[in-house]
């Protein structure tokens, strides 16, 4: 075969490749099944994507329960992380939140994937069981054992007062001064910074 019937094969296998992919996402959303996982984990796992992965709609990079649940060979179950903290040391509320919470729920509670936090009026007594149990329908794992009690004092404290309007949500940007060019190249022809 010559290079260029080797080249449309290959472009031939990769859009087809696309071309099964998008009819699959269709078939999954027109007949409204629910996946808590990667489509073939799913029914053996029974847990959602943000488990093993770093973004809630899978893919990236892998948890630490993630990483565990492939280096094992992916079992039917994922393997619980008993004694490990999600965040050591850190004891600010914004903080946790943007740890545990944002990849899913938004920088300001918006809502990416998860449930809009910002303005709904959720109580905090609802915020600690969720956060503890999870929500296994909405995709949301537990945390429970991940967090000290007083991380999620602290945790709940902000994310109920994002809820409730009491606390302003984080920035979504903060401005930066103008940068600075300090250099005074002498003499007059020289180059000053930079390549």
């Amino acid at each position: 075969m010559n290079k260029i019937s080797i080249r449309k094969i290959g472009q031939w296998i990769g859009l087809m490749g696309l071309f099964i992919a998008l009819v699959t996402a269709v078939k999954l959303t027109a007949t409204d099944q629910s996946v808590h996982a990667l489509p073939e984990y799913a029914p053996r796992t029974g847990e959602a994507c943000a488990t093993c992965h770093v973004n809630p709609g899978g893919g990236g990079p892998r948890t630490l329960r993630g990483l565990l649940w492939a280096a094992r060979g992916r079992p039917d179950q994922v393997p619980q992380l008993g004694n490990i903290l999600l965040a050591p040391g850190v004891d600010d509320g914004a903080e946790l939140y943007d740890i545990a919470c944002a990849g899913c729920h938004g920088l300001a509670g918006e809502g990416l994937f998860g449930t809009v936090i910002t303005g709904s009026g959720l109580r905090e007594s609802k915020i600690k069981s969720t956060i503890l149990r999870g929500r296994e329908r909405s995709g949301m794992p537990g945390y429970e054992g991940q967090f000290t009690e007083s991380q999620l004092d602290v945790l709940v404290a902000f994310t109920a007062g994002i809820a409730s309007g009491s606390i302003d949500p984080p920035p979504m940007s903060y401005p930066l001064p103008p940068a600075e060019f300090g250099c005074s190249p002498t003499p007059e022809t020289a180059v000053c910074g930079g390549n």
